[in-house]
């Protein structure tokens, strides 16, 4: 079973490609929710307002940091912001769940937003998708343990680190499964 947290941000659209894949899921709206799940999704949103959200339970932030010791997160967008070591805003928190440094709405406002093919590579995987940047953050730097397995225009877009997934942009938003399918296993 895979968890989405589901404070605020699109939550449902990964419910979906979870049901594609086979996944049962639980929405993950306190620290309690995060027994018995074998991972987690971290979905897009607002980054502020989910630090302001997960904030509210004291021990919150502690157990998410203790769940990914042992189980699987994917963050996207949003998410990939709060996994990252440090998003340079006072405003977020920052679980340091993967050796990156993000930067918040990076290629603009929501008019700024596309969709762009990308190519992947990664464990002989050699393959390319469709991915949707909405007010998406930047990767500005990549720790030495991390493995980079999308980039757009030299920038990279997403990444993996032991066994976690984070990617600036919304796999989900075309319906594309592969990111999550790397993630979480074969369903």
């Amino acid at each position: 079973m895979i968890g989405i947290l589901a404070l605020q941000g699109n939550f449902s659209s990964h419910i979906q490609i979870l049901n594609k894949l086979g996944y049962d899921s639980k929405l993950v709206k306190s620290s309690k929710d995060l027994d018995n799940i074998d991972g987690l999704i971290i979905p897009g949103g607002e980054s502020t307002t989910m630090t302001k959200l997960i904030a509210r339970e004291d021990r919150f932030v502690k157990s998410i940091k203790s769940f990914s010791k042992k189980h699987p997160i994917l963050g996207t967008c949003a998410g990939l912001i709060l996994m990252s070591k440090n998003s340079f805003d006072d405003k977020v928190i920052n679980f340091g769940i993967i050796d990156i440094e993000s930067e918040r709405n990076a290629y603009g406002r929501q008019v700024h937003s596309f969709d762009t093919r990308l190519d992947l590579d990664y464990n002989s995987k050699n393959t390319s998708f469709m991915a949707s940047f909405i007010r998406a953050p930047k990767i500005s730097k990549v720790g030495k343990n991390v493995q980079v397995i999308c980039n757009h225009d030299g920038i990279p877009v997403a990444v993996k680190e032991g066994m976690h997934f984070a990617t600036t942009f919304h796999p989900e938003l075309q319906n594309e499964a592969l990111i999550h399918q790397l993630c979480f296993g074969d369903g």
